[in-house]
């Protein structure tokens, strides 16, 4: 078939569709985040919205103006560009609307496991492990932290120092016990 008979569309089904870069958020719940956890989104958010795509349609723009577009790389690199950071400013501006900020450093000094903790604890084998339980959109499991709705930070929350908490996993049941918790100091 002759191109000249197809349509050009600005994206397929499939790369229209809303693809977070994160789990979704359980229904019924917040969206906790860290003050910097929000800062960092907001700042890429910002980042995305006044730098990255004026570039980009500034592109797109000289590029359209070339001519024939079919084979235009620029436009048409630029366009599958725009059309990803436009995908990513609306799944920030969603997140960023459900976040409910909320700062770890109130429980300074408690030994009680709530969000933003940083837990020690040791497993049955007698391994010790440490994480810090962090929101859906800042957890990163490569510094030892987990999502709050992770089964291990679900496990722990409420517990405190000394308890020993039964963690479901695919093993079977394991008993974890607490051995230290800690917050970050507030900020001045």
């Amino acid at each position: 078939m002759s191109k000249a008979f197809t349509r050009e569309t600005d994206a397929s089904a499939d790369e229209d569709e809303d693809v977070p870069s994160a789990p979704p958020i359980p229904a019924g719940s917040r969206n906790y985040i860290t003050p910097a956890g929000y800062a960092r989104l907001r700042g890429e958010l910002l980042q995305l919205m006044n730098e990255e795509r004026p570039k980009v349609v500034e592109i797109v723009h000289w590029a359209a103006s070339n001519g024939d577009r079919s084979e235009n790389g620029d436009y048409l690199y630029g366009k599958k560009r725009l059309r990803e950071i436009d995908r990513r400013i609306r799944f920030l501006t969603k997140r960023l609307e459900l976040a409910e900020v909320t700062d770890p450093s109130v429980h300074q000094g408690k030994d009680q496991v709530f969000f933003g903790a940083c837990v020690r604890y040791a497993q049955a084998d007698g391994q010790e492990r440490e994480i810090t339980i962090l929101g859906i959109d800042e957890a990163d499991s490569s510094r030892g932290q987990v999502s709050w709705i992770a089964p291990i930070a679900r496990a722990l929350l409420k517990s405190r120092e000394g308890d020993v908490v039964r963690l479901q996993t695919p093993a079977g049941v394991q008993e974890i016990e607490v051995l230290a918790v800690t917050y970050p100091a507030p900020l001045a």
